[in-house]
Parts: C-alpha cells; sequence; structure tokens
C-alpha cells in the first residue's frame, strides 16, 4: 500500500502572506490541526499548525520573561520570540523545514517519518506540488480497512491453512517451530509444545492469530519452568 492509496487529495492550503488570524479560523471550521503553506506558484514552501500559534500576544499566551532570564536569552532568540508572537503573517510563523513523501512512498515508510520527526501529518508532493496529505488518523483508517478485508472469509483447507502457519512460525527469528507442534480444525489452531519465556508463549499465539483464515487459536504451549538454584 502506498501513499496515494490512503492520501486526503482535497487539501486547503495558504499562502505565506495570509493573515494568521484567518488560518486560525480555517483550522477551526475545517476541524484540521495543520496546513501546508504554497507560493503563488503552488510549490510547498512551509507548514503552519496549531502549535505555530500556540505563544500569540492578542490571545494573552505569549511568553512573559524575566528581566535575568531576557539577559540570558540573547537578543536572536527574544527576537525571534517576538516575530511568533506579534506577526500577522503566516510566513513569519510557519516551519520551513518540511518533511514530506512522493506518492509512491510505502505506507510503512510513511508511518516512520510520522514518528522518527514526531509529527501528525506528512504532506504528499510531486514536482514540488502538493497533491495530498497523509496523517495519522489516515493510516489508522488504512489499518481498519486492511482488517476488515483481512476478515472477510477465505476459502482454505485445514492441511493449507496448518502449511501457512508454520512457514509463519518458520519465518519468525526468535521462534523455534521444531518444539512447537501446530494442529488445524475447521480453521481453529490448536498449539502444542514448550517455550522458554511467556513472551515467547504470547508472540507465538500471535504469530499464528495473524495468519489469514485462522479462526482461533487454542494455546496449549507450556512455559519451561526456570531451574532453581543449589
Amino acid at each position: 500500500m502506498k501513499a496515494s492509496d490512503i492520501m486526503v487529495t482535497d487539501v486547503i492550503t495558504v499562502k505565506p502572506d495570509s493573515d494568521v488570524a484567518e488560518v486560525a479560523a480555517l483550522l477551526l471550521t475545517n476541524r484540521i490541526s495543520a496546513v501546508p503553506v504554497v507560493d503563488d506558484a503552488g510549490t510547498l514552501v512551509g507548514m503552519i499548525s496549531e502549535g505555530d500559534l500556540l505563544r500569540r500576544d492578542e490571545a494573552g499566551t505569549g511568553h512573559e520573561r524575566s528581566w535575568w532570564l531576557r539577559l540570558l536569552m540573547g537578543r536572536e532568540i527574544l527576537a525571534a520570540e517576538f516575530l511568533k508572537e506579534h506577526s500577522r503573517r503566516v510566513g513569519d510563523l510557519m516551519t520551513r523545514e518540511i518533511v514530506s513523501a512522493a506518492p509512491d512512498t510505502s505506507v510503512a515508510d510513511i508511518a516512520t517519518l510520522l514518528e522518527r520527526y514526531r509529527i501528525k501529518r506528512v504532506p504528499i508532493v510531486r514536482d514540488g506540488e502538493v497533491v495530498g496529505i497523509v496523517s495519522r488518523a489516515n493510516l489508522i483508517q488504512a489499518l481498519a480497512t486492511f482488517r476488515k478485508k483481512a476478515l472477510q472469509p477465505q476459502p482454505i483447507t485445514d492441511a493449507e491453512l496448518r502449511e501457512k502457519v508454520v512457514s509463519r512460525l518458520k519465518s519468525e527469528p526468535w521462534a523455534r517451530p521444531n518444539l512447537v507442534n501446530v494442529t488445524v480444525t475447521d480453521g481453529i489452531v490448536d498449539l502444542w509444545g514448550i517455550v522458554d519465556t511467556s513472551v515467547e508463549k504470547q508472540a507465538l499465539r500471535v504469530a499464528v492469530e495473524v495468519v489469514p483464515g485462522v479462526k482461533a487459536v487454542n494455546d496449549n504451549v507450556i512455559v519451561r519452568p526456570v531451574a532453581s538454584g543449589t
């Protein structure tokens, strides 16, 4: 699955010279937390989010610094804070270091970007132009859709299902299939065997549960007792 499969294509954008108050109203009206900023040519130049609007003088949320802290912070930092708190232009508040992706970027890579940079959305760009946005909500929606499709019954024999389960266990580096026996009856899998830890026991169950076609798992696996010291 790619970004183009789950992205929102009806993207609301603003310009660098847009009014900050108007953008705040735009976010509220459309129930979104950020919008891309594009220039007159439609090229992505930044993002402005709720976080960029938190500290505003007119809302009474600007920074209040003691005189000695202002001395320690330096003029450049104070000037930057003043700009963020008082400017009416989006271009003065927006984040310019943008994390973006291409339409053919895999959903797994999108999830990695969201996690790595601790952001809530990724603009999808083609030739510099915003063609969509993928948010955390879009990923959750994709997960729900995938699960719904996976739950749809697929015709498979017990023998074929057992082969899939065994193959799955063999593919996991932490599993030891030679210590586990698998039987399948009417799509219900019975697991027998022995493992060293309760975590391995749980992981075995989950590895089987996610195999398409498995209706239920009867977990009869035993955790090896810890040898007592002498």
